[in-house]
């Protein structure tokens, strides 16, 4: 298998669930990328900023422990960004409070920035830049992507020059369809879109292919889109075909539902 130079960009956070599971987890779209790119094989490094807590070191010490190059994470005064889940009787679960810590204006320094256009590619998770990274990378010819769905600020969610635009659109093929239309037209290169339990589609505006789901024993979902988004990367850059790469990110994400939190990893008590 061809390795890659990956580097990911953006969010990490600590998934609190409240009691009565009363446990925490180290994620964040671009941390679970990173660590999903490091289990396929490929090198990968992760650009962002953790707080001078112990949740910073906690999430320090996993990704290196996962593979993931952490040369460029920064620390900085403040806590690290964390998320507070309730697990729903159901199994659902709802976000009922979020602090980005000091991820909320986080960006690559200058230097940095150089760095990341020696990559093969560069993911972006949640970034409050402006899409000023994007449009760096994008004008420097390097291939980059982002996930839209966990950006909701219209300011940070454009996808002109991107590579590779990920959505989110549930389980409604009209909206899927919808959404790549609107990606491509926004002036995304490729579209790809999760459709929950339906799959996912993609498309260039040329080629267009789909793939249903894997059948998998569901524990948690949490991540297993960021684990799809990995699984289509490592796929395509390696010069698979659109189906093929939809495929890879399938088996990805099918693998992530089998255990809790978007990378294997020990639970903390909080």
């Amino acid at each position: 298998m061809k390795h890659l130079r990956f580097a990911t960009v953006g969010d990490n956070c600590i998934d609190r669930f409240q009691p009565p599971v009363g446990q925490s987890l180290v994620g964040g779209n671009a941390v679970n990328v990173a660590v999903q790119l490091a289990r396929l094989g490929h090198m990968s490094f992760y650009f962002g900023a953790v707080g001078s807590d112990p949740d910073g070191a906690r999430t320090r010490d996993l990704l290196r422990v996962k593979g993931v190059r952490t040369d460029y994470l920064e620390e900085r005064p403040g806590i690290t960004a964390y998320t507070d889940i309730d697990v729903l009787e159901s199994g659902d679960r709802v976000m009922t409070f979020e602090d980005f810590g000091v991820c909320a204006g986080y960006a690559p320094s200058p230097l940095h920035v150089e760095v990341l256009k020696t990559m093969d590619h560069v993911h972006i998770g949640w970034l409050d830049d402006g899409g000023a990274l994007k449009r760096a990378l994008a004008e420097a010819g390097i291939s980059v992507s982002q996930d839209v769905s966990v950006n909701a600020d219209p300011a940070n969610r454009s996808v002109d020059g991107l590579t590779v635009a990920f959505g989110s659109a549930g389980e409604n093929d009209a909206n899927a369809n919808r959404m790549i239309v609107d990606f491509l037209e926004a002036g995304a290169k490729l579209a790809v879109v999760t459709r929950g339990a339906s799959g996912s589609s993609a498309s260039d505006g040329h080629e267009h292919a789909e793939t249903g789901i894997k059948p998998a024993e569901v524990v948690d979902t949490t991540g297993a889109g960021d684990s799809f988004i990995a699984g289509f990367l490592s796929g395509r850059l390696r010069g698979l075909s659109l189906e093929a790469s939809l495929e890879c990110g399938r088996d990805s994400a099918a693998v992530t539902c089998g255990h809790v939190g978007g990378f294997s990893q020990e639970p903390a008590p909080l």
